[in-house]
């Protein structure tokens, strides 16, 4: 999460909002940002009811936490791109980067 925040300005070139969502608590979620040294863009919890927006999109496990999912969804709301990797991976800012030109053009 630091490294999207160390890009905010790059993903505003492409007028992308960059969004965290998690089945933690907001509390919970605050004290993980302030411990990470500050996240600037917002962060939002999926808590009640529990995974709700996790089951919608399709990542939310069985042991009621999320896969490690990315995805860009449109100015109208149509998911435009999705990736879902392991928990322990990130993948690289240029990747996405490359979708947002493509979503652009």
């Amino acid at each position: 999460m630091p490294a999207y925040e160390e890009d905010l300005s790059e993903f505003a070139r492409y007028d992308a909002q960059v969004l965290g969502i998690s089945t933690d608590t907001l509390p919970s979620i605050k004290a993980w940002a302030k411990s990470m040294g500050g996240i600037s863009y917002p962060l939002l919890s999926d808590f009640w009811p529990h995974g709700l927006t996790a089951l919608k999109y399709g990542v939310l496990r069985a042991e009621g936490f999320t896969e490690r999912a990315l995805f860009i969804v449109d100015k109208q709301g149509k998911i435009r791109y999705i990736d879902v990797h392991p928990i322990g991976d990130q993948p690289k800012n240029s990747v996405l980067f490359e979708e947002l030109k493509k979503i652009q053009a």
